[in-house]
């Protein structure tokens, strides 16, 4: 989804859980299902591995937010 895809962004930008709940107005709850889903469509186990995975993805799109 169009939110998934924000919450992997700014994973891939450094941004914890938290932060990106309060950037979205979120709970933290809702981005950690976010989360979740993310790992699940892009068979992911480990939050590490998503966060590796986000890095690379924001990269290669070779644009970052403030």
């Amino acid at each position: 989804s169009d939110r998934e895809f924000e919450v992997l962004q700014f994973i891939g930008q450094g941004v914890g859980t938290r932060a990106i709940a309060e950037k979205l107005h979120l709970s933290v709850r809702t981005v950690d299902v976010h989360r979740a889903n993310i790992k699940g469509k892009l068979g992911i186990r480990t939050a590490p591995d998503l966060v590796r995975c986000a890095v690379r993805w924001v990269d290669s799109q070779g644009q970052v937010q403030p």
